[in-house]
């Protein structure tokens, strides 16, 4: 039976959750704002999750273009409770994380990156 191109990214998310213990969950979104794919806990509104993305993710190019920054690679938000880390993928798509506030933050970093880099080619 073939498998679906969102059941590989889910699957690749669910491998990134796996290998990294700090990264609580994933996702996959578009820059408009869409779910492509997600490893959310059962709580976390998807379409809220995706919204907040795309915004997020639109105002860190704004601001790294009109400071002179060059192009945006990622957007991290740290709160009590943990990171919100936003890594772009490629032009069209968007790799969000939600980690513990006890993450290594080089190591997170690191993995996020080889996961982006594995995304790109399913993308």
């Amino acid at each position: 039976m073939a498998t679906s191109r969102t059941e590989v990214l889910v699957k690749r998310l669910h491998d990134l959750q796996a290998s990294t213990p700090d990264v609580e969950a994933s996702a996959v979104v578009s820059l408009d704002g869409l779910t492509i794919a997600s490893a959310l806990p059962g709580d976390a509104e998807e379409d809220r999750v995706a919204a907040m993305t795309a915004a997020m993710l639109s105002l860190g190019e704004r601001i790294a273009g009109e400071l002179g920054r060059g192009s945006l690679e990622q957007v991290y938000i740290r709160g009590k409770q943990g990171f919100v880390v936003l890594m772009a993928i490629g032009e069209h798509a968007v790799l969000t994380v939600l980690a513990r506030e006890q993450a290594k933050l080089g190591l997170l970093f690191l993995d996020m990156r080889r996961t982006v880099e594995d995304l790109k080619k399913l993308l």
